[in-house]
């Protein structure tokens, strides 16, 4: 039976919360797989994606143009993990999947799995810059995994997505996925720059 995606958000936000709450204040300056941003601007990214889907859920008008500090706020991890809460929340109001939502006026399970993605990929970024764990569950990597693919060609038009990052056959899907956004999968912080795209 297909998940709600407010039950797939539930589990990726288990598994990002970790990530996010572990990153030390010392570590906001360093590198992250987005090559155009460093911890602290990826974390104020992530923050504007989880309050700005709460909107879409609820049909309502969002302005990705803004990146407000949210980091600046002391306890930045504690507002993250009501933010994310409240993200969930947003997506299991009964009837939030049907019809469209959004400026492009897309299917509204489709911007759910927007925000599904962004959650999961930007929990590796932020894992791999920090050297924290991350690795996603299979039943939102299932739902992920195809969901990206599809959108990846707009994507990348929209500049959201790099270029596809080449892996082998033997690349796992969470790798093939990441390769997808145009990631490299194998991006530590003291290798070569970070991917295009966020």
């Amino acid at each position: 039976m297909t998940q709600t995606i407010g039950e797939l958000l539930e589990t990726a936000a288990d598994r990002a919360l970790p990530v996010v709450q572990g990153i030390d204040d010392g570590q906001l300056g360093g590198p992250t797989p987005c090559a155009e941003y460093d911890v602290r601007a990826l974390l104020n990214h992530l923050f504007l994606v989880v309050v700005n889907f709460q909107a879409l859920a609820a049909r309502q008008d969002v302005d990705f143009g803004q990146e407000p500090d949210f980091v600046a706020d002391g306890d930045w991890r504690g507002r993250f993990r009501e933010e994310t809460a409240r993200l969930v929340e947003a997506w299991s109001v009964p009837g939030v999947e049907e019809g469209t939502t959004g400026q492009m006026g897309l299917p509204a399970r489709t911007v759910g799995l927007m925000v599904l993605g962004d959650l999961t990929v930007h929990a590796w970024d932020l894992a791999r810059a920090t050297g924290g764990d991350f690795v996603p569950e299979p039943s939102v990597l299932d739902e992920v995994g195809p969901g990206l693919a599809e959108m990846a060609p707009q994507a990348r038009e929209m500049k959201v997505f790099g270029e596809p990052f080449p892996v082998p056959g033997t690349a796992t899907a969470f790798e093939r996925l990441l390769a997808v956004t145009g990631r490299d999968p194998g991006w530590t912080p003291g290798g070569p720059a970070g991917a295009s795209g966020g």
